[in-house]
């Protein structure tokens, strides 16, 4: 494709040239010197090397959300009551798990899938492959249904599940449900956490800018069978207590006529990753208990993980996306820290004069409030997050994309707004994709998102935690 992109404007470049030359021999009254002729074709040499390396503009037309069933349903009182049944939790550690249920800012009612339900769960790598293939099918389907894109147009797949990782792949099993052309560029990625969602949107613009006038769909989602934990180790088991079922899919296009037609314009993608440190690679990591049952521990170490890479990660985008102004403050203060040796604290933007709205993975309510408190963001910023986590709890990698669903639902999205996602994952990455709406988005109880039918009841008002000297 890329060559065919070069040849075309080869034929722009050689036909305007041969009008040019024409014109001079056979029009009369156009007789341009020499020196005309030569500045002319320099303009035009240089308006190819231009033209044929500019970056390809990346766009989403549009994205899909998958809302599980009804019969996925689960109350946090259900959940406690299978963790009892199945029996595997000790009486100090079921304390432990209400207590997280109770903090952790998921509402009364989210999303599991039907085999975790059953008593005794089904934990079978087919029931693992179903909740997977429900997901992904679902949002992939709606996706296509919304944008009019036939399958066979898909130049590009990226899958992101970071524990579930069966043969053949997911990307594979995208590709045989939809019939994909034999030359689709899939990938499948793997064990990239929770940021994997933006870090997919990253990957595929750098495709698409390698492939012009393709699409790419971009698919996100975890798979809470295979990634439960089954034993008493309590730095595993808040895994349990935050994440939820869920998946998204997403069409991007370097196509420049979908501009009209796309819902927004990517305008500028980000990854920082911080794993050269030990603490920060090892915040976050699968490993077997003193039993032999694998989990996911989280580190102590994580939310000052979290803050460090989130500093490090504003320091390069700031100049990006900040006006003037907020560029002046951080290097003013940048030189008084670092030159002059003043005991300053280090200056934090303000980012709401960069965007209007903020996605910020739903990692838990303590992940939520430390990212508030680090930004100065205002409870409205915070709020698509906060009513993602309450409605369908941690989802992953796919959580930005509900959290947008959430802002367009509520008609929120204005053209030429900036939105910018941002998670966090393990290794330790933080990673942000940054999108400008290309129209103004209407939203309401009818929009086709997951927030479809009950967009009115929010957002909902969370009791605050309950005191630690409690």
């Amino acid at each position: 494709m890329l060559n065919h992109f070069k040849m075309n404007n080869n034929i722009l470049f050689t036909l305007l040239l041969v009008i040019i030359t024409t014109a001079c021999f056979y029009v009369p009254e156009w007789k341009p010197s020499p020196s005309i002729m030569v500045t002319f074709c320099m303009v035009m040499t240089l308006l190819y090397h231009y033209l044929i390396n500019k970056p390809n503009k990346i766009y989403l037309v549009d994205y899909a959300c998958f809302k599980p069933s009804k019969e996925c349903l689960c109350s946090k009182e259900t959940l406690l009551d299978r963790a009892k049944h199945v029996g595997f939790l000790s009486d100090e550690n079921y304390k432990l798990v209400t207590k997280i249920l109770d903090r952790s800012g998921l509402g009364p009612w989210t999303y599991v899938p039907e085999g975790l339900l059953e008593i005794p769960p089904r934990l079978t790598l087919d029931e693992a492959r179903k909740e997977t293939d429900t997901v992904l099918f679902g949002a992939v389907d709606e996706l296509l249904h919304k944008t009019g894109v036939e399958a066979k147009d898909i130049g590009i797949l990226v899958v992101n599940c970071c524990l579930f990782n069966p043969t053949p792949s997911l990307s594979d099993s995208i590709v045989n449900r939809y019939k994909l052309r034999g030359n689709i560029l899939a990938y499948n990625l793997s064990g990239m956490g929770c940021s994997a969602g933006v870090l997919a949107v990253d990957f595929a613009k750098q495709l698409l800018q390698a492939h012009p006038n393709s699409y790419a769909l971009v698919l996100s989602t975890e798979n809470e069978i295979s990634s439960m934990y089954w034993g008493n180790n309590p730095s595993m088991l808040l895994v349990n207590c935050l994440f939820r079922m869920g998946g998204s899919a997403a069409l991007l296009s370097s196509h420049p006529s979908d501009r009209c037609r796309s819902k927004y314009e990517l305008f500028h993608t980000l990854r920082t990753h911080v794993g050269a440190d030990d603490n920060s690679y090892k915040c976050v990591f699968q490993e077997e208990d003193d039993e032999n049952k694998v989990g996911v521990s989280l580190s102590k170490e994580l939310m000052n993980v979290a803050r460090d890479a989130l500093k490090v990660h504003i320091t390069s985008l700031g100049p990006v996306v900040l006006p003037l102004s907020e560029k002046l403050k951080f290097v003013v203060n940048l030189i008084e820290r670092r030159v002059l040796k003043t005991k300053l604290e280090s200056y934090m933007p303000n980012f709401t004069l960069a965007f209007k709205h903020f996605c910020i993975h739903t990692g838990g309510r303590a992940v939520l409030d430390r990212m508030q408190k680090s930004l100065g963001l205002e409870d409205w910023y915070m709020e698509p997050s906060r009513m993602t986590l309450y409605r369908f709890g941690n989802t992953s990698s796919s959580s930005v994309w509900y959290e947008l669903a959430y802002c367009e639902a509520k008609g929120r999205i204005k053209k030429g707004d900036r939105v910018w996602q941002m998670a966090f994952g393990s290794g330790f990455k933080c990673n942000t994709a940054v999108w400008v709406a290309l129209r103004s988005i209407e939203g309401g109880a009818g929009t086709i998102s997951p927030w479809r039918d009950e967009i009115h009841n929010f957002p909902v008002k969370i009791d605050p935690l309950p005191s630690r000297k409690g």
